[in-house]
């Protein structure tokens, strides 16, 4: 065998390489891609389906008393006297004397605006009734001297002394001047017109309360424009506060149409705010008024508060339960609290619900019975505790959850 021979067969063919011939596998990359975006998909999901659910929530009720009851209804608390202050001329304010909560005694100065205009425009009016006033003395002296003289042409034409046209001319100044004079006293009443004018203008840049109240806003600030008309695109005020007549309030419920029959006049009743469930307040019907709401097949009624306090403020909400005889005689009491029906839910085949608790829920046992259209629960639940309306089925014992804005019962 030649040389050549043995070099031909230590010679390695591409197809003899094995693996060492191949490119690099692209399967690792994959699979580190795969992994990353894995674990990107379990840390989404740890965000969004771990974080607490949000629900939302109402408050328990206390019930009134039922006993002779006929009605409940709801509504808000009104104020029958109410009034937003404000100046009666266009001026800009240098001084507001209320702050809200404030109470203010009928006169009471609330306000003050710039009085630079208004004082010179009765300084103005007061010299120009001086003057007036003035013409009408020279005027009452100038007649008495044309009095004077038309006597003495009359005496001296009686005794022929003088011609009878001097006396008639005389005569004549005094009717002149008697009728300037008039003329004059009208214009001094002209006069002290615009003077008291401008005085109540003047009076106008003190605004005063006009009657016995609490401020329940402020409006406007010093250095603003108030006016009583809406104008200057925006910028001028129309009132500086408002005061409220706090014993002017009242209930004012709307009783659906099919049932205000059930209603009469003078009739007991008692009156439950939402935010005090376990403070019954005595009050009566004071009228129901005679219109319809088309939209909402209600009739309003006016009840009136028996019992006045502090803690009772307007457009609050409340619960009127009417009844057919004074709380007083009332035979039976309603135990328990009131729950709205979308508070109950079935778990294991029991009524349960879900109290709210430091940010986290807990799972209670009821016996739910019907009261109007809400439910009763003599226990488990108190009065102002908040319960999860429409609860979850994947709601548990103890979970974790953000409240939504509390829903009314």
């Amino acid at each position: 065998m030649s040389h050549a021979d043995l070099l031909q067969q230590l010679r390695i063919e591409r197809h003899q390489r094995g693996d060492h011939g191949r490119r690099p596998s692209r399967w690792p990359w994959f699979v580190a891609v795969a992994i990353v975006v894995l674990v990107l998909l379990a840390g989404g999901w740890w965000l969004f389906a771990a974080r607490p659910p949000v629900v939302r929530t109402a408050s328990a009720l206390a019930p009134a008393q039922d006993a002779g009851a006929v009605l409940q209804a709801t509504g808000y608390v009104t104020a029958r006297r109410q009034a937003t202050v404000s100046a009666q001329i266009t001026g800009t304010l240098i001084a507001v004397l209320i702050e809200e909560g404030e109470r203010v005694r009928k006169g009471q100065v609330v306000a003050r605006l710039d009085d630079a205009q208004y004082r010179a425009a009765l300084t103005a009016a007061q010299t120009q009734a001086a003057a007036a006033r003035a013409l009408v003395a020279q005027y009452r002296a100038q007649l008495a001297q044309n009095r004077r003289d038309a006597e003495r042409q009359q005496t001296l034409a009686v005794r022929g002394l003088s011609a009878r046209q001097s006396a008639e001319q005389a005569q004549t100044q005094v009717e002149s001047m008697r009728a300037q004079l008039a003329a004059q006293l009208k214009q001094a009443a002209a006069a002290d017109a615009q003077v008291e004018e401008a005085r109540v203008n003047f009076d106008y840049c003190v605004v005063r309360a006009p009657f016995d109240g609490v401020i329940t806003t402020k409006d406007a600030q010093v250095g603003e424009i108030v006016s009583p008309f809406s104008a200057g695109g925006g910028f001028t005020r129309t009132g500086i506060g408002t005061v409220v007549d706090m014993d002017s309030l009242e209930v004012d419920v709307d009783v659906n149409e099919a049932y205000i029959g059930r209603v009469k006049s003078n009739m007991p009743a008692e009156a439950v705010l939402d935010a005090y469930p376990d403070w019954r307040i005595p009050a009566h019907v004071i009228a129901i008024v005679p219109a319809a709401d088309r939209g909402k097949a209600t009739v309003k009624v006016r009840v009136a508060l028996e019992h006045k306090d502090a803690r009772i403020v307007p457009d609050m909400g409340v619960r009127v339960s009417f009844l057919e005889q004074q709380p007083e005689a009332a035979a039976q009491t309603t135990t328990g609290v009131l729950l709205p029906p979308a508070a109950i839910a079935r778990r294991e085949g029991r009524a349960v619900v879900f109290v709210l608790d430091g940010g986290r829920v807990h799972q209670r046992a009821v016996q739910p019975l019907d009261f109007g259209a809400m439910k009763r629960v003599a226990d488990g639940v108190n009065a102002g505790e908040a319960v999860v309306l429409d609860p979850p089925a994947t709601l548990r014992d103890g979970m974790a959850v953000r409240p939504a804005q509390a829903a009314p019962p």
